[in-house]
């Protein structure tokens, strides 16, 4: 309780209420079979869906791969909201980054209620715009990516895990929530909604951790430091040592122990991928296996990831393909 009496909310509550709130959304089609292929009103809404694909397929090569083994309509759906995902992280860091405002984020909000209300700017707003009336997607896990951008805006510091967790969700987290109303789950599952969820969840903050590991030094170069103050002074490690950036001891434990949380999230993801409809499964699973894969290689760059960027090789990443498609199976 704070000194006003009242009892504060931690992050995980926070999000906690989203989950609820989207999963109570597709409770009733449970055990509903695909829906067939959505009938494309006039070309453009096609041209729109394939345009989202290129740049799915130009930018995320192995999930793309993935999502073809889905149905045409979810597939499609998918390649929507990863495009509306791209755009949105482009904000901030894309090659205009320097040019947002939080007014520039206000209006794209608005954008983003006017294309759920059936009113899109673009292409790329009229494929989600569709999507968004064919699935039971909420709107506020999409309004909480925005916020995300608004956190890269104002707030280079974390000072705890509570506060690193929230921008988590905002940035990735809510990914899984956008995604799981469109890949479905399994109408043989038996799990609860709510879990599964949770595991897409789990997911979107286990590559958001794994994100900022690797990218230690180059957040540093911009002034950024994405882990917790708390846990870096009970460490025995200052902003300073991650600006001069060099792997002592000190840094290797402090690495080593961010590496295990971050794997426990991808354990927590595993539960709920197996619950998907299985022909969605495949590009989660392969996300999963792959960006694992770079707490590995953080490892075997002996922690160093202020000057060595940890990336999983194309030979391991088409190893991981097959794989991954085992596993889509069970």
């Amino acid at each position: 309780a704070n000194p006003a009496g009242e009892v504060a909310i931690s992050s995980e509550q926070k999000v906690y209420d989203v989950v609820l709130k989207q999963a109570a959304l597709v409770k009733d089609q449970r055990r509903k079979i695909d829906k067939p292929d959505m009938v494309v009103p006039g070309t453009l809404l096609r041209e729109a869906y394939d345009r989202c694909g290129e740049v799915c397929a130009e930018y995320a090569k192995t999930f793309y791969l993935g999502t073809l083994l889905m149905t045409p309509e979810r597939r499609r759906a998918i390649w929507a909201i990863y495009v509306w995902c791209r755009r949105t992280d482009e904000l901030v860091d894309g090659p205009n980054a320097s040019h947002i405002t939080p007014s520039a984020l206000d209006r794209w909000e608005t954008r983003l209620e006017d294309l759920f209300a059936g009113r899109p700017y673009d292409m790329f707003d009229a494929a989600l715009s569709d999507t968004v009336s064919r699935f039971p997607v909420d709107i506020q896990p999409f309004k909480d990516m925005i916020e995300g951008m608004r956190m890269d805006l104002k707030k280079s510091r974390y000072n705890n895990f509570d506060e690193l967790y929230l921008y988590c969700y905002y940035v990735a987290g809510t990914v899984g929530l956008m995604s799981v109303p469109v890949m479905g789950i399994a109408p043989e599952s038996l799990a609860t909604t709510e879990s599964v969820y949770n595991a897409a969840l789990a997911l979107g903050i286990a590559n958001q951790l794994t994100n900022i590991l690797r990218d230690v030094g180059e957040d540093a170069r911009r002034g950024r430091i994405y882990l917790p103050q708390d846990e870096l002074a009970q460490a025995g490690l200052s902003d300073e040592d991650v600006f001069n950036g060099k792997v002592t001891d000190k840094w290797r434990n402090f690495m080593k122990k961010q590496i295990k949380r971050a794997r426990m999230f991808f354990e927590e993801a595993e539960k709920g991928v197996t619950e998907l409809s299985q022909a969605s499964r495949w590009p989660v699973w392969a996300s999963l296996l792959l960006y694992r894969q770079i707490l590995d290689e953080i490892e075997a760059n002996d922690y160093n990831n202020f000057t060595k960027r940890a990336y999983v090789s194309k030979v391991k990443k088409l190893a991981a393909l097959p794989v991954a498609y085992g596993r889509s199976l069970i």
